[in-house]
């Protein structure tokens, strides 16, 4: 099982932090009593700007869901277009080459999804097998890269693709004035990302994936998600999270590599999915990352904020690209989200 090619895609509209700090202190107005706490908390993301659905202006002028949601869906189909074919032609394939096709998105709903309306704007084949998957946020990269592995495990002659578009800036909330809203506000971003898996048969190159593992944490669901109402998607985000990170992602990784006779000292890249600095800085401190492996992982963060699921695909993507490591060398792609849970996989470049 390889990963053949990775591509991303955003939207034209980019705005750096302060440009960005400025117009929500117009969208939130009065109900803002202390501004400098929004400036303090997005000061702090590491972020220095991010892609938007719609130009900032527009925002101001949506107020109900429906309407976000008629947004999302337009532009995730455009964005998705663009990933899929670039991800395409980095592998030199045709649409018609794909026989499976996992969708994944937690910042907007449609039906027929988004991967229905893909295959009739691209032409991709009619018997391709499809699999919409929602809810598992900022985890759903690594697991939907997984469940891709499992597709052409089972069919080995054949090639899978995922794509992951999340929109955030669609589900701000203009009456939500918590601490979690205020820091998503600043650490969000809008993008997505494609990825291709093929099957050993299928000839083509690209880093192996050796293993996959999930791993979920009972009685944590109110760690990470969205508390869904008439309003829309309003973020549910823990402080604890950093500290759950602490105390599970060592032992999990370093059991996950027992299995492949391996150890972390043998693992020379990490694409771990972008969180945030806390996040990041707790990621490092547990599994003893001191020596700039989590790079990558930075770059993405500082050039386009956390993207959820689509953030460990452009993490992975900028490995391949302008970080890919030696031949042979061992590595671990991992995310973490709502459930709560992780995903690792083991991969051999």
């Amino acid at each position: 099982m390889q990963i053949v090619s990775t591509a991303s895609a955003f939207p034209e509209h980019y705005y750096p932090q302060e440009e960005l700090v400025e117009e929500l202190r117009q969208y939130w107005g009065d109900r803002m009593k202390n501004p400098a706490v929004l400036r303090r908390l997005h000061r702090h993301v590491g972020v220095d700007g991010r892609y938007l659905a719609l130009p900032k202006s527009d925002y101001l002028r949506m107020k109900t869901w429906g309407e976000a949601n008629r947004h999302w869906i337009r532009v995730a189909t455009e964005l998705g277009e663009k990933a899929v074919s670039g991800a395409l032609a980095h592998a030199g394939l045709r649409p018609q080459d794909l026989a499976a096709f996992f969708f994944t998105s937690v910042t907007g709903i449609s039906s027929p999804s988004i991967d229905a309306l893909l295959i009739n704007k691209m032409g991709l084949c009619r018997n391709i097998r499809r699999l919409p998957i929602f809810g598992l946020g900022c985890v759903a990269g690594a697991a939907g890269i997984s469940r891709a592995a499992d597709y052409v495990k089972a069919y080995p002659g054949q090639i899978a693709l995922l794509l992951s578009v999340e929109l955030c800036s669609l589900t701000i909330q203009r009456e939500d004035l918590s601490v979690a809203n205020l820091i998503s506000s600043g650490l969000f971003g809008d993008g997505a990302a494609a990825v291709i898996v093929a099957g050993d048969e299928c000839g083509l190159e690209g880093p192996t994936i050796v293993a996959t593992q999930s791993v979920f944490y009972p009685d944590t669901e109110g760690m990470m998600g969205w508390d869904i109402s008439e309003k829309g998607f309003r973020i549910v985000l823990s402080p604890e999270v950093p500290n759950l990170v602490r105390k599970n992602l060592a032992h999990d990784v370093d059991d996950f590599l027992t299995t492949r006779g391996l150890t972390r000292a043998d693992i020379g890249s990490w694409v771990l999915h972008t969180g945030g600095p806390k996040i990041l800085e707790a990621t490092a401190e547990a599994l003893e990352l001191k020596n700039g492996q989590l790079d990558a992982s930075w770059e993405c963060l500082r050039r386009t904020g956390n993207l959820s699921s689509a953030s460990v695909l452009v993490v992975l993507e900028e490995v391949m690209k302008n970080r890919r490591p030696e031949p042979g060398t061992y590595g671990i792609l991992a995310a973490m989200g709502p459930g709560f849970c992780s995903e690792f996989l083991l991969l051999k470049w």
